[in-house]
């Protein structure tokens, strides 16, 4: 065997130190010498945001389904999060959520579901220091991927550019493609011969608008609520926002709209666009709040997915994981949790077979098509509902079961046993199947439990907290 082929058999490339590139990267390194190729500089002086992460200045969580992934991952990583500010938010007493039917939701405490809250930068940061300092996992900066090199049957290695433009070749027994929606890797595989992959759009038509603001009011000496109005499809243009509470004493806040109902980027219009929302209470905590610094707005919000693992051929030694596979409305939180559960599974799968195994590529792929079809059905079954939203309109099916998952949300809003049951699945850590579990039916049909609220449930001293 030569030297270039060991060598290959011992390494893999990843395309991306995004955090699906970055995990992918934890998950390899159980089996590789890992080299991760990134286009930009990543910063070097604590949590910055970086303009190969588009949506990193708006809201973000990561779902329980995340929180278990990333410890799977990285045990430990979820406590230095919280050590450097993040906080683990328990759904629903830690939130005032009110549902896309417009239900709001009791918040009640017998749910063991929690989010992880916090910037994506300082979450980029957490993640990166921990991944990047192992020292099996080497990171090439400033590094651009030109193209995949082998055949239409076997990926060999990755063609690359550096800083000064020279070209080299990266051997690898696998390369993972975690570049995000800016992957090339529909055109790599059409240069190797291979047919286009199908695809699908579902573009509801979402800008978004955020802004910092100082904590107003006494807010931080307690453990003030998520506030969270989702926007109703069927009374579209559709209307949402999200107060977040992040490190620093600061509230993250993200405004949504979509088409006819977009938030604009003038500061006098962000709190009267809050207060215009089918409910008011995040325009009114906002009133008295201080802003710090520009509103940022983003139109990249529409759902895109490429169906990889029905490709008729495929090649050894190449796996697509992350955005780069589908990306979603960011309004769904579930991008995050996504990359850290397809890193789990191509792990469990090089676990069961060799990484130059004939097929293991094809299983990680088919593996990764769990989760992100998970959150796609999530994402998709509310979006295709927004006018123009696909080429298509809703089928029969999608609108069934649009209509069963609004009973199970009202259900769920007055019960907690349907209310466990709806959080084990938004939260990616059960399947779809369990929202037909005695848990859900049960109290759908005998009733919904207590009677549907009329108002935010935001309680009379966190109001007063709020306050100057």
């Amino acid at each position: 065997m030569s030297d270039s082929t060991t060598a290959r058999q011992n390494r893999a490339v990843v395309v991306g130190a995004g955090a699906a590139g970055l995990f992918a990267a934890a998950a390899l390194a159980e089996f590789a010498e890992v080299t991760v190729v990134e286009r930009d500089r990543l910063p070097q002086h604590g949590p910055q945001a970086r303009r190969g992460v588009p949506q990193a200045l708006h809201a973000h969580l990561v779902w329980s389904g995340g929180v278990a992934a990333f410890e799977e991952l990285l045990p430990g990583v979820v406590d230095e999060a919280v050590r450097r500010g993040a906080r683990l938010v328990h759904i629903m007493r830690d939130m005032v959520s009110r549902a896309p039917n417009e239900v709001w939701f009791r918040r009640f405490t017998s749910a063991c579901h929690h989010s992880l809250v916090c910037s994506r930068p300082l979450l980029d940061a957490v993640v990166g220091a921990r991944v990047l300092n192992d020292p099996r996992i080497t990171l090439r900066e400033g590094t651009t991927a030109l193209r995949l090199e082998g055949t239409s049957t076997t990926v060999t290695g990755l063609r690359v550019s550096g800083v000064g433009g020279e070209e080299e070749s990266l051997p690898a027994a696998l390369v993972v493609d975690a570049s995000g929606r800016g992957s090339r890797a529909p055109h790599w595989l059409r240069e190797l011969g291979l047919p286009d992959v199908p695809e699908r759009e579902v573009n509801a038509g979402v800008r978004y608008a955020t802004r910092l603001f100082k904590a107003p009011g006494s807010t931080t000496s307690i453990d003030f609520p998520l506030v969270n109005v989702q926007a109703n499809p069927a009374k579209a243009p559709g209307r949402a926002g999200i107060i977040v509470p992040i490190e620093d004493g600061q509230w993250i806040v993200t405004l949504s709209g979509s088409r006819g109902g977009e938030p604009r980027d003038e500061p006098g219009q962000f709190v009267d666009f809050a207060l215009g929302l089918g409910d008011p209470v995040i325009g009114e905590l906002l009133c008295d709040a201080e802003p710090i610094g520009d509103i940022v707005t983003s139109r990249s919000t529409a759902n895109r997915r490429r169906y990889y693992e029905k490709a008729r051929d495929w090649p050894d030694g190449f796996v697509v994981t992350g955005d780069a596979i589908a990306r979603y409305n960011p309004v769904y939180g579930h991008g995050l949790t996504v990359a850290a559960q397809c890193a789990l599974a191509l792990r469990d799968t090089l676990r069961a077979h060799r990484i130059t195994a004939p097929g293991t590529a094809r299983r990680v792929q088919r593996a990764a098509a769990r989760p992100v079809g998970a959150a796609w059905d999530l994402a998709v079954g509310q979006d295709i509902f927004y006018p123009g939203a696909g080429d298509k309109p809703p089928t029969l099916a999608e609108k069934l079961l649009a209509r069963y998952v609004d009973r199970c949300v009202a259900t769920a809003a007055g019960n907690p046993r349907a209310l466990g049951a709806l959080l084990d699945v938004m939260s990616l850590s059960r399947p779809p199947t369990r929202l037909f579990s005695p848990d859900m039916l049960w109290p759908m049909l005998v009733g919904r439990g207590r009677p549907r609220l009329t108002a935010a449930p935001l309680r009379d001293e966190e109001r007063e907290r709020a306050r100057p």
